[in-house]
């Protein structure tokens, strides 16, 4: 894992060997069962996953037990109720496992304790932070701009082969839609 875990961050910036090392010591590899939660809403996050193999998603869900999935991880991913890390208060999202997942798992806390003597993690950090920020308005931007088969077609180029690995509603509650119109859109395009 150590292998998949250093190009990950490295393909994001440079970071010193020992920064990285630094930062790897602060992982414990564990492995979730399919279906479990690695993020409830209402829970304060304190950790942080490096996701070497596998597939989750984030979603939130209504009074009504309605699902609306904002987004997927999969491997290699870094996944974290970003927002309830940063703020310290309850997570107003769900991340669940879609698969079994092989993670490397941290504190939050210790990896900004490294920040001081480690600049190129706080750096890592950030860049992370700016590329979830990105992908987050252009799925916004998406969900406002193009009709229910273009974002389709985004989906498809974005996570190639997804649809085949999860369940057809799982996709539609991404999208906006609903199963029946997925349906739709997936039989004009055959």
């Amino acid at each position: 894992m150590l292998k998949s875990f250093s190009q990950y961050f490295l393909d994001v910036t440079y970071i010193p060997t020992s920064s990285l090392q630094a930062l790897f010591d602060l992982f414990t590899a564990r492995t979730i069962e399919k279906g479990a939660y690695y993020a409830k809403v209402n829970e304060t996050a304190k950790k942080l996953a490096f996701l070497n193999n596998g597939l989750m998603r984030a979603f939130y869900d209504n009074e009504k037990g309605e699902e609306f999935n904002k987004l997927f991880f999969k491997g290699p991913a870094i996944v974290a109720a970003y927002s309830s890390l940063i703020t310290k208060k309850p997570s107003i999202i769900n991340i669940q496992t879609l698969t079994v997942c092989e993670i490397l798992e941290a504190d939050f806390l210790d990896i900004v304790a490294l920040y001081d003597e480690h600049p190129g993690i706080e750096t890592l950090n950030r860049k992370i932070a700016e590329q979830f920020f990105v992908e987050k308005e252009k799925r916004e931007m998406s969900l406002i701009m193009n009709d229910a088969s273009e974002r389709y077609a985004l989906f498809q180029e974005e996570f190639p082969g997804l649809e085949n690995e999860i369940p057809q509603y799982q996709v539609a509650s991404y999208l906006g839609i609903t199963p029946v119109q997925l349906s739709r859109i997936r039989s004009k395009r055959v």
